[in-house]
């Protein structure tokens, strides 16, 4: 009999949590935008590592048309699958730099 009366509580905290987190259909959680991320700084432990700079080195090798950057194709700073939580220049460089198809 305890054993239901827990589920059933359970059950009534998960529920009221969904609600208090949708409000109405609005979400109070939402997924970071790459306009809320920071900049990768050249001093970055792991953008060293990658020799990453903002200002490509080589004219035909730019972050912009790499494969590994991510987000809205044009914008200056965008979000790359090597630095997750920081967004790197469109027209940097780094040594894992590949070609997008």
């Amino acid at each position: 009999m305890k054993k239901d009366s827990s589920r059933r509580t359970f059950l009534k905290f998960s529920l009221a949590g969904v609600i208090g987190i949708t409000l109405g259909g609005k979400t109070l959680i939402r997924p970071a935008q790459a306009a809320d991320l920071p900049h990768l700084a050249e001093d970055d432990p792991q953008a060293k590592a990658l020799q990453y700079v903002e200002n490509s080195p080589h004219e035909d090798q730019k972050c912009d048309g790499c494969a590994l950057l991510q987000g809205e194709e044009g914008a200056d700073w965008r979000p790359c699958q090597l630095f997750p939580g920081k967004v790197v220049s469109a027209n940097g460089w780094c040594s894992a730099w590949v070609k997008r198809p």
